[in-house]
């Protein structure tokens, strides 16, 4: 008889169907679970029944994408294993306040750089963010580079996964937080804005900014001065010189 119990190349993976299937039993923060086009079957499918039963999001790709991962028995399907928990956002915000009484919160809209990542995260610990709140799809994959990266601060900073960032800044709203956009589109600097009180500062990627859908729901959209030829900031130092805007703010109320 086979033998497919979890068998990893790496902390980050999980090979084969019986094997996952044990890992996501077992508890294991599974981020998502890479499955062969066309795969079939009894066993498949009982998978895929537990998968979205668990709120587990699976990706489509071709067997060569899979046989990267190395030469292992993955029967068309490979879970990735996040080496850190993530909180439920509805759950958390209510302790946030409860304990900090005016929450900070840093919603990551398409990053989907590691290393980019890593760094906001990184600053963002230093900084006292209470929680990171990250899509589903669309964003950095959380393994052991990311943790390096981050220098160990995944560790330390709550990162929320939420299927819908609309949904999610809705209910920030609903629940007393102003949501505050980084866009080049914004009127006013953020050195011009009040950004005390419980905020949730967003940013977007690099290539395209934050979503629309995203701007038109926030409170508030503001720019970092930029007087250089370049026109742009990479994201991670974006994320530090606004998070930090809003530490000194705090800081300035004392």
């Amino acid at each position: 008889m086979m033998n497919d119990r979890p068998t990893r190349q790496n902390d980050d993976a999980v090979y084969g169907i019986r094997a996952i299937m044990e890992a996501v039993r077992s508890g294991k923060q599974v981020d998502k679970v890479l499955v062969k086009q066309g795969l079939s079957g009894e066993l498949a499918s009982e998978l895929f029944s537990l998968l979205k039963q668990r709120d587990i999001p699976m990706q489509y790709v071709p067997e060569q994408s899979l046989n990267k991962y190395g030469n292992r028995n993955h029967q068309g399907v490979i879970a990735m294993i996040s080496p850190v928990e993530f909180h439920n956002l509805e759950f958390l915000l209510p302790t946030i306040f409860e304990q900090k009484g005016s929450p900070f919160l840093l919603i990551l809209d398409g990053i989907t750089d590691v290393r980019n990542f890593g760094a906001i995260v990184r600053t963002a610990e230093c900084a006292g963010v209470d929680a990171i709140i990250i899509p589903t799809k669309g964003s950095a994959k959380i393994g052991s580079d990311a943790v390096k990266t981050s220098a160990g601060a995944l560790h330390n900073v709550p990162i929320c996964k939420v299927h819908s960032l609309k949904v999610a800044i809705n209910f920030m709203k609903q629940s007393g937080l102003r949501v505050v956009s980084a866009t080049e589109k914004a009127n006013q600097t953020c050195y011009e804005t009040d950004l005390t009180g419980p905020i949730a500062l967003v940013m977007g990627s690099e290539d395209e900014g934050v979503s629309n859908d995203v701007l038109r729901l926030s409170d508030m959209l503001v720019a970092i001065p930029q007087y250089g030829q370049i026109g742009s900031l990479n994201v991670s130092v974006a994320a530090g010189v606004l998070t930090y805007e809003v530490v000194r703010q705090r800081i300035r109320l004392r």
